[in-house]
């Protein structure tokens, strides 16, 4: 349960709390409910050494990505949230390639074509100081094949002179090269123009309006079986199934109907790893699950039950968590399971997985059928919960209810009070509660779990934010 206070004293309230138009407009500000679809990726690709870290920390606005004036510094790929002229989107710093490296041309022929899969706008960054070079040339060949769109940066472009040796970038056949100098920000701002021009919109989400069938992705460590599971369900051979781990690199979406609902399931590469420690293909594949994630619903995750919980299996609902869908963790390859394993992974669930006790569980047979057709009721309920909306007035009489017999505890001498509490989102539920004080968190987990007990929300997440009134100064002249 996120943390989340606010001290501003901009919202309006008179003697007895926020007044109308006050809770209206802080109820209302919660950004996610602006831009809810996934945000689109622009992907920083180019040699080494020609700036790419200095632009990214250029665009975002911070000094994040490391910066050293020798090849190769940035060696995983790392993402960042930007936003320009008030368009958000995923930015991805990938590292160089080393010329010096064995089969160079294949390698950066493998990057540059899967950057070019994974996102919407390429931003290609070439040190025009330099010109040229044969590195430049084979990104180039692959970029202008991937049909995707490309901005063309000439980056180190420090005075007129360089500005004109720019114009010898046109020989990549990108189109007009854009100079730049990401060091010292010149035309910084007139390049993201230019990538927002050809930035596709976030698609927006419109509040009770449904567009297609609703959206599952498949999660879990390679050959935990999200293959045979979909294949199962859709009751044919739909993806290709191998016992060697990570056949499955690009998600793979299945129109599959369960229990006369249409779904959308996604089939998502398998997560190996910290994102930190990834290279190359699997980087990119990581990222893409993630993607597919953040364009769905409810999260099946799947664990091998026959197996010890690992940080891997951790580290998948963990994300889950983060990105605030519904959830429903799979236990496959249960015809695996003896009696004693049974024991200890209820062991290792109690102990490890205190985290989701609201995550919805079935123990399936991917291979052999069992209880599959479990998951289908499981999914069903999961999406319920996540758009459930409890009613404010009932909500309110509920936590006045609940503090009347369980009051917060002192803090400081002071006793907090629940002004006012509201739903002010679903998809995943978000209640705001308007206090006088600071609630301990220990305090907050106890309003959690009495809300699920009255209303429910097995197998979604909830949050519960405060928002909290700021003392008025009196004017004693």
């Amino acid at each position: 349960m996120r943390q989340e206070m606010d001290v501003t004293g901009e919202y309006d309230y008179d003697e007895d709390g926020w007044t109308e138009a006050g809770l209206a407009a802080s109820v209302g500000e919660d950004p996610r409910e602006a831009d809810t679809g996934p945000l689109p990726v622009v992907a920083v690709v180019g040699r080494p050494n020609v700036g790419k870290s200095t632009l990214v920390n250029r665009i975002i606005g911070r000094r994040e990505a490391v910066v050293e004036d020798v090849p190769g510094v940035t060696r995983d790929r790392v993402t960042y949230e930007a936003t320009w002229r008030g368009r958000r989107f995923t930015l991805v710093d990938t590292g160089g390639w080393d010329p010096d490296a064995t089969g160079m041309a294949l390698r950066i022929a493998e990057q540059a074509q899967i950057a070019a899969e994974l996102a919407d706008v390429i931003l290609f960054v070439v040190d025009a100081s330099v010109g040229v070079t044969d590195s430049d040339e084979a990104v180039g060949g692959v970029l202008r094949r991937s049909g995707k769109p490309v901005v063309l940066a000439a980056n180190k472009v420090d005075n007129q002179q360089l500005e004109l040796e720019a114009a010898g970038l046109w020989s990549l056949g990108l189109g007009e090269p854009h100079p730049v100098s990401a060091l010292h920000g010149r035309a910084s701002g007139d390049l993201l123009d230019i990538v927002l021009d050809v930035l596709p919109e976030a698609p927006p989400q419109t509040f009770g309006e449904r567009r297609g069938p609703r959206r599952i992705a498949l999660l879990g460590k390679p050959n935990v079986g999200k293959s045979s599971l979909l294949n199962r369900l859709a009751g044919e051979e739909r993806v290709l199934v191998d016992p060697v781990a990570g056949t499955t690199r690009d998600p793979v979406d299945e129109l599959i109907e369960l229990n006369g609902e249409t779904y959308r399931f996604v089939d998502t590469a398998g997560i190996r790893r910290r994102d930190r420690e990834l290279k190359g293909a699997d980087f990119y594949a990581a990222m893409r699950t993630r993607a597919a994630l953040e364009r769905s619903e409810v999260a099946v995750v799947l664990i091998d039950a026959s197996q010890v919980l690992t940080e891997q299996d951790l580290r998948i609902i963990g994300m889950v968590i983060e990105s605030g869908r519904a959830m429903v963790v799979a236990f496959n390859k249960w015809d695996l399971v003896d009696e004693d394993r049974r024991y200890y992974l209820e062991k290792e669930i109690d102990r490890q997985l205190v985290r989701v006790p609201w995550a919805l569980r079935v123990n399936i047979s991917a291979k052999t059928g069992r209880h599959v057709q479990r998951l289908a009721p499981a999914i069903e309920q999961a999406l319920e919960s996540w758009g459930t909306r409890v009613p404010t007035a009932r909500l309110n009489q509920f936590v006045t209810e609940l503090v009347q017999a369980t009051p917060p505890p002192a803090r400081g001498g002071r006793q907090a009070k629940i002004l006012f509490a509201t739903q002010a989102t679903t998809e995943p539920p978000r209640f705001v509660l308007f206090t006088s004080a600071f609630l301990e968190e220990t305090y907050r987990r106890f309003i959690e779990r009495r809300i699920r007990e009255e209303f429910g929300f097995a197998g979604s997440p909830i949050e519960i934010t405060m928002k909290i009134r700021e003392k008025r100064q009196k004017n004693h002249g």
